[in-house]
């Protein structure tokens, strides 16, 4: 019996799927947006947002915020703490930069969902479903794109 097992195996062994789930989300990282099985993208999520939740804890603006010495220096060793916990998945370090700073701030007032999967249909070759997985835009476009398609369905009713 399988309870209580979470995760996909995707017919690959645990050395394999970690590997590949390394290099999908550094690669999502970087790019921002990945094609790939929706299955894939649905593990690929917990992976993705783990990662951004670690880097959002320690972002820089996080400890530049602290009140004393003490504080800071306790904020500076979690950071380094969870860059180093991030690194284990990230093994590129401009990736991680960009993690703990463009990304920790963009995601800073978000309260988790940083992915979107969006399916597209089935592979020509295998039947496979695809699915499109990518970060979600910054909370002040989502609601400003939200707002010029309501202005657009105004304009044309």
């Amino acid at each position: 019996m399988r309870h209580r097992k979470s995760g996909r195996k995707l017919g690959r062994n645990q050395s394999h799927r970690d590997a590949m789930f390394r290099n999908m989300v550094t690669s999502l990282l970087s790019e921002e947006k990945i094609q790939t099985t929706t299955a894939k993208a649905k593990e690929l999520r917990r992976v993705a947002e783990r990662l951004i939740t670690i880097g959002k804890r320690n972002a820089s603006s996080v400890v530049e915020a602290a009140s004393d010495d003490t504080e800071r220096e306790r904020r500076v060793a979690a950071r380094v703490a969870g860059v180093r916990q991030a690194g284990k998945t990230v093994h590129d370090r401009v990736i991680l930069q960009k993690l703990f700073g463009e990304l920790a701030e963009r995601y800073q007032d978000r309260e988790g969902g940083y992915t979107r999967i969006m399916r597209l249909g089935n592979r020509l070759g295998d039947n496979a479903e695809l699915a499109i997985i990518e970060l979600m835009p910054p909370s002040g476009d989502a609601g400003s794109a939200a707002q010029d398609a309501g202005a657009e369905q105004s304009a044309e009713g």
